[in-house]
């Protein structure tokens, strides 16, 4: 028993030392896109609104479309989601 958790606990540090070194790459390609210029681009985001009837019912309403900033990177960074994110998850409720 003591063999398997000190195995699992040897995994979880090998495992966040991995995160940690692509999250440096990822944020180190960025800095670079970012001085070539080509960093961050939008994506055409759908915006719905939902409102509560009576009996447990909902009416939908499309509020229209809108740029969303995103970067282009594995991870978030500067406050933007990545694009491949923004891209998945095109439809935003409210």
């Amino acid at each position: 028993m003591q063999s398997l958790k000190k195995y699992l606990g040897r995994a979880a540090v090998v495992l966040l030392i991995v995160l940690m070194v692509l999250y440096c790459g990822d944020w180190i390609a960025l800095r670079i896109l970012m001085a070539r210029g080509t960093a961050f681009s939008s994506v055409e985001v759908d915006q719905f609104l939902a409102t509560p009837l009576k009996g447990n019912k909902a009416e939908y309403d499309f509020l229209g479309s809108f740029q969303q900033p995103c970067t282009r990177s594995i991870f978030p960074h500067t406050g933007k989601p990545p694009c491949w994110w923004v891209r998945r998850h095109s439809s935003v409720w409210e």
